[in-house]
């Protein structure tokens, strides 16, 4: 496609980790078309990662969460229409929908944009809403994913680089916080995707530095129980961060421990070296971006696996030790001199 885009929509609401790997999307679009608007639609929430950020002319906050809950519906209906009539009246040259799920598509469209860019392999019907689409591919990453859509705008996509939104060089909460250590991110979205907590706790207690311990609010009982088992080499800051605050103390890690979540895809774009553990996730699609990480997970024939109800026996987080994981660490820090 040869075409001088002058305003530009963005859709890609959620999650955390697929919007940091949408930034590489975003600075190819931005050197491509650099007189362009640039307009982002983001899930309420996540768009404080975004704010503020210099290459987003505006950010379109949808209430996602509200607006699947089946008891609101005749709430969410005039709701999502009156999102969608204002996304028309930008006069939208291109729409681009980098989900792939019935809602994004239907937004794609509904913005009314005369070019409407996606992926052919996407879910739930929304290659419907497209004008141009290409086949995105499944056992790819993500980020190489998003890219080729912008090489279909005509976009350099020979160079990936991450323009993150700006974040805190200073915060008043982190000055008791050691001057050297790692963090730890225990959580992830789907519990089959978590190493058990006790394990990072072990795992933090053989470190030859101090771990921080990250977490939402929600998932602080994970993070004390971290704390807990790491002999006293473990501080919690969960629930103590903004979005904006995350970035800042992850910019500052030594290194990067962690399962399959979105605080793991911004240590890899901050170039943080990253350890990652995997089960039922395919790292190949969702792990840290580039060789500069760790994969660590197990060998066995069912991973990675998409089984919509975890298995029973979770054999492949279950099965990865702390020795071995210590010892990758150990092995790679002292190789690249980072402690």
């Amino acid at each position: 496609m040869s075409v001088d885009y002058k305003k530009i929509l963005i859709i890609k609401p959620s999650a955390l980790g697929d919007i940091v790997h949408t930034l590489p999307f975003l600075a190819a679009v931005h050197d491509r078309f650099p007189e362009a608007e640039i307009h982002w639609v983001v899930a309420r929430g996540l768009h404080r990662f975004l704010e503020d950020h210099p290459m987003i002319t505006k950010l379109w906050i949808m209430d996602k969460d509200k607006w699947k809950k089946i008891a609101r519906l005749h709430r969410s209906v005039p709701e999502i229409l009156s999102f969608g009539k204002a996304l028309s009246a930008e006069r939208f040259d291109v729409s681009i929908d980098l989900s792939g799920l019935l809602r994004s598509g239907l937004i794609t469209w509904a913005a009314g944009a005369r070019d409407r860019l996606g992926f052919s392999d996407s879910d739930e019907g929304s290659p419907f809403f497209y004008t141009h689409k290409i086949k995105g591919g499944r056992n790819i990453h993500a980020i190489d994913r998003y890219l080729k859509l912008a090489g279909l705008m005509g976009c350099d996509v020979s160079t990936v680089t991450y323009p993150m939104p700006p974040f805190p060089g200073n915060v008043s909460n982190f000055s008791f916080l050691p001057e050297q250590f790692c963090v730890i991110a225990p959580s992830a979205g789907k519990e089959a995707n978590r190493w058990p907590a006790d394990r990072f706790g072990q795992l933090a207690a053989a470190l030859p530095i101090r771990s921080v311990v990250i977490s939402n609010s929600a998932d602080a009982p994970l993070v004390d129980e971290v704390v807990a088992a790491g002999k006293g080499k473990a501080v919690s800051m969960a629930g103590r961060t903004d979005l904006k605050e995350l970035v800042a103390l992850i910019s500052r890690a030594s290194f990067f421990i962690s399962n399959d979540t979105g605080p793991m895809h911004i240590a890899a774009a901050l170039n943080i070296p990253v350890f990652a553990l995997f089960g039922p996730a395919n790292p190949t699609r969702t792990g840290p971006y580039g060789n500069f990480h760790t994969i660590l997970r197990k060998e066995i024939s069912c991973s990675p696996c998409y089984r919509k109800k975890p298995c029973t026996h979770w054999s492949c987080m279950e099965e990865l030790s702390v020795a071995e994981v210590r010892a990758t660490i150990l092995s790679n820090i002292d190789r690249n001199g980072c402690c």
